[in-house]
């Protein structure tokens, strides 16, 4: 196939590369792939784009993530294609550091993210799917926009905030689209393996990931609220019901699943099924850690140990039956 090169002075950062080739590019979809991810499924960009266009609500399809471990780092650099790379380029060094002290701190560090990325996309993500047809936002090294709606999102956004959209790009792009009333779909059966940080960054990355969640949350507070405005939206649909109930069964049978309104007036009148989970979410990261807090400085430790107790014994549970 044949692939444009663009090489640039210097980096523009992701989310202006992002805008810019929604812009620039007449493509039906724009795929995301950051450097340090690679594609574990042979299939993965052919099973995107095909689920992309299941449904005109659906606005972007990521696979299961995982992280890269030295192992996979190892296969990866034995496909024949890698090795040609390598010979023909000697001077790009593809391993990592493999003294003693980088080892075990990417050993952890994958131990610990490999467990969460199982809790979160084979249970919680799963359960989101299965509800509501989407995921919070799709997890953005490895996953294919719908070109037009990105490009809508910019128009929209890049004159309020430019491109600072939040610390984390994916998650503000997530929750636009979500308000829009579109879909972020997750596929079980395609898999990419990301490059970690090393266990001493890690509180660097939750740190960004976090603070743009809670940023989002801020900038969609429409879509947060969704629970505030579930009896206007019950009303409604009873209305619309009432009034072309007959015309609305006749287009049941072709509408697409978890089909919704289109539009940010409709998130601000009637909120959205999705809101539900960024509001339960926002209280769950919210009062969580700041219980843990309280118990500490009140040295609760009973109460303390009790709570991580049952907090590890359900992971685990759920990590078994995920895992086995």
């Amino acid at each position: 196939m044949e692939i444009t090169i663009i090489s640039r002075d210097h980096s523009i950062g992701k989310t202006p590369t992002i805008k810019r080739q929604a812009r620039e590019y007449d493509g039906d979809v724009e795929f995301i792939l950051d450097g340090d991810t690679y594609l574990e499924s042979s299939n993965y960009i052919e099973r995107s784009v095909q689920e992309l266009y299941q449904a005109v609500g659906i606005a972007s399809v990521c696979g299961t993530i995982m992280p890269l471990r030295d192992k996979d780092r190892e296969k990866m650099l034995q496909i024949p294609q890698i090795e040609q790379f390598m010979e023909t380029f000697p001077d790009a060094n593809l391993r990592q550091k493999q003294n003693f002290f980088h080892i075990s701190m990417r050993k952890l560090s994958n131990i610990y993210r490999e467990s969460l990325y199982l809790f979160l996309q084979k249970f919680i993500y799963k359960g989101q799917m299965v509800f509501f047809g989407s995921v919070t936002n799709p997890v953005g090294c490895a996953v294919a926009y719908r070109r037009k709606y990105v490009k809508d999102l910019f128009d929209q956004y890049e004159p309020i905030l430019g491109d600072d959209l939040t610390n984390s790009e994916d998650i503000f792009i997530g929750f636009a689209l979500l308000k829009h009333g579109y879909r972020n779909v997750q596929l079980n059966d395609i898999y990419a393996r990301s490059q970690e940080p090393e266990a001493e960054k890690l509180p660097a990355q939750i740190y960004l990931w976090s603070s743009s969640f809670f940023q989002s949350c801020y900038y969609f507070d429409d879509l947060v609220r969704s629970p505030l405005k579930s009896f206007a939206s019950y009303l409604h649909h009873k209305r619309v019901e009432k009034e072309h109930g007959e015309q609305i069964q006749q287009l049941r049978k072709i509408q697409e699943p978890y089909r919704q309104q289109f539009g940010d007036k409709v998130t601000q009148q009637y909120g959205r099924p999705m809101g539900w989970v960024i509001f339960v979410s926002l209280i769950e990261k919210t009062f969580f850690p700041t219980t843990l807090l309280i118990l500490v400085i009140f040295k609760l430790w009973w109460w303390l140990g009790l709570t991580i107790a049952i907090e590890t014994v359900i992971s685990v549970i759920l990590l078994t039956i995920m895992n086995p």
